[in-house]
């Protein structure tokens, strides 16, 4: 890939968009334009019992509540597991003794360089919620199969809360090397 001439065209209060030229192999040059975003991190609450908790989040964006797991966008120079660690407690109010990496997401590569780190917290305690001014929360307790179900038939649509429900299925009954 060959860049030409990149500009920031936008700059936001939670992005950036640039503008470039892009030499794609022998088809020339084409214009592209893409959100800059500082990534993000999500975190899924399982409970000692096997539980999950999500939280129903009212997106304006979409226009509705949005059950998902607890996310938020990275400060500047904050590890993404301290980002997890600090929407988990803001969002819900549990505190976490141990983070298992489930991998990370690019959630849409083709106009999005945002990449969404995804955790599971394990050894909850509960403490108060602090959500952000902009934020309605409502956290909500589910069976593991319940929530598998709801991401099944589509009432769970939000991709990061997909992969993390799916990585966190995956590695159930496997120890850290996928052996079973």
């Amino acid at each position: 890939m060959n860049e030409h001439d990149r500009k920031t065209i936008f700059k936001g209060i939670l992005f950036n968009i640039e503008q470039m030229d892009v030499e794609v192999g022998l088809k020339g040059c084409h214009t592209f334009q893409v959100i800059r975003h500082p990534g993000g991190a999500g975190v899924l609450p399982v409970h000692d019992d096997g539980t999950i908790s999500m939280i129903r989040q009212l997106r304006p964006a979409v226009d509705k509540m949005v059950m998902e797991i607890p996310a938020g966008r990275l400060s500047p120079g904050e590890p993404p597991i301290e980002c997890a660690r600090r929407e988990l407690l803001e969002e819900t109010g549990f505190r976490t003794e141990r983070m298992v990496s489930l991998g990370t997401i690019l959630s849409s590569p083709g106009v999005f360089d945002e990449v969404i780190h995804l955790y599971a917290a394990l050894g909850l305690a509960e403490g108060v919620a602090e959500p952000e001014a902009d934020e309605v929360i409502e956290v909500v307790r589910l069976k593991i199969d319940e929530v598998l179900a709801m991401a099944a038939d589509g009432r769970i649509s939000d991709a990061k809360t997909l992969a993390a429900l799916f990585r966190w299925h995956l590695l159930q009954g496997h120890d850290e090397y996928g052996n079973a």
